[in-house]
C-alpha cells in the first residue's frame, strides 16, 4: 500500500524477517475499510482561515532530498491536492526519521485505512531501528477533483537513489536500480473543510510499474 515497497523488501532480506506493511511488493493493494490505527485520534477541526497556521511542522534531516516534478495546473483545487500530497509524503518520512509510528504530522494528512496502514508501515522501520536517506523524485502527476469534495491523484516515484539506513550502526544499505525502483501510486482524497486540507483516505501502490519506468 505505502511508499518505498522496494525498501521494505530490502529490509526483509537483510534482516531475514518478513515485513507486511505494504503486502506483496508486486501486487496492488487497496484500502478495504475505515478502521483507524490504535491510538489514532482525528485532529481537532480548525477554521479554513487558520488551517495553514495550525498544520504540524515538518522537519527533515539534510541527508534527505526531494524533487517534485509536478508543476502547477492553474486550477486552485488541483494545485491544493498537489501541495497537500507533497506535504503528506514528507510527513510519513518524518515519522520514520522520528521513529514514531503515531507521528502527528502524517496523521494530519491520512485517515481511516490509509492512516492504519501507514502506521504499520512506519512501525516496521521503528521495530528494525531503520531510517531512510538519499534522494527521492516524484513525477507524472494525474489529478482530478470532483464536485462532491473528493479527488483522485496518481503519480510515480523513482526510488533509485534512496536507501535504508540502520540507525544503530549508521550502515546504509545501497541497492541497485532495477525495474522495481519505479513505483506508481494512486490515492483517493477528500477535502476536509475544517482543516482546509486534502486528506488521503485510500492509497494503492505498485512497484515495477511500466508507466513509471524511464
Amino acid at each position: 500500500m505505502n511508499r518505498r515497497t522496494a525498501f521494505l523488501t530490502t529490509l526483509a532480506v537483510t534482516t531475514a524477517l518478513t515485513l507486511t506493511a505494504c503486502g506483496s511488493e508486486d501486487t496492488d493493494e487497496s484500502a478495504k475499510g475505515s478502521d483507524k490505527p490504535t491510538g489514532f485520534t482525528e485532529p481537532a477541526p480548525a477554521s479554513s482561515a487558520t488551517a495553514l497556521d495550525v498544520r504540524p511542522a515538518i522537519e527533515l534531516p539534510a541527508d534527505l532530498s526531494y524533487t517534485f516534478d509536478w508543476p502547477k495546473t492553474g486550477d486552485k483545487e488541483k494545485d491544493a491536492v498537489l501541495a497537500d500530497s507533497e506535504q503528506s509524503i514528507k510527513a510519513v518520512d518524518q515519522a520514520i526519521v522520528n521513529q514514531n509510528a503515531l507521528d502527528k504530522a502524517y496523521l494530519y494528512y491520512y485517515e481511516g485505512e490509509a492512516a492504519a496502514e501507514t502506521q504499520k508501515f512506519v512501525q516496521n522501520y521503528v521495530d528494525h531501528r531503520a531510517g531512510i536517506t538519499g534522494s527521492y523524485r516524484f513525477y507524472a502527476p494525474e489529478v482530478s477533483v470532483d464536485k462532491d469534495g473528493t479527488a483522485s491523484f496518481s503519480y510515480c516515484e523513482d526510488q533509485g537513489k534512496a536507501y535504508v539506513k540502520y540507525l544503530e550502526t549508521d550502515k546504509i544499505e545501497e541497492t541497485e536500480v532495477t525495474a522495481k525502483s519505479y513505483v506508481s501510486y494512486h490515492t483517493s482524497l477528500r477535502r476536509d473543510e475544517g482543516k482546509g486540507v486534502w486528506v488521503i483516505q485510500e492509497i494503492v501502490s505498485q512497484s515495477g510499474s511500466e508507466k513509471c519506468r524511464p
